[in-house]
């Protein structure tokens, strides 16, 4: 069945943001196409339309997942410009953000992995 580009676009949005969750979560081999695909609500059989390979994925998820990081750290300088850093370093330093690494720092949880991939 053929989708609209519309939604191929939502469907894309949504493998990439899975990704960027569960590769911080499990690491890169920790989870496979299969199970990614799955997590998203979406077939298997519809991720090379999306992507040439689960590296391009990585590649892809990394940088979504650095960009909502952005995101947040920029909100607290708008915020409050003096205050931002300590901000920022108190909500990284947390429990919450050590026992969930699918929501939390991409560097840390993703640089061992990234390390070791191709200069993508």
């Amino acid at each position: 069945m053929k989708v609209s580009r519309e939604q191929a676009a939502l469907n894309r949005e949504r493998i990439v943001e899975t990704a960027a969750r569960l590769f911080r979560e499990k690491g890169y081999d920790g989870i496979g196409v299969a199970d990614l695909m799955k997590n998203a609500g979406l077939t298997h059989g519809g991720f090379y339309g999306h992507f040439a390979s689960k590296e391009d994925l990585m590649i892809e998820a990394c940088q979504h997942a650095l960009e909502k990081s952005l995101e947040g750290w920029r909100a607290k300088v708008a915020r409050d410009p003096q205050q931002a850093l300590p901000a920022i370093v108190d909500s990284y330093l947390t429990t919450r953000h050590r026992d969930q690494p699918g929501g939390g720092c991409p560097a840390a949880a993703m640089g061992v992995d990234v390390a070791r991939m191709s200069p993508g």
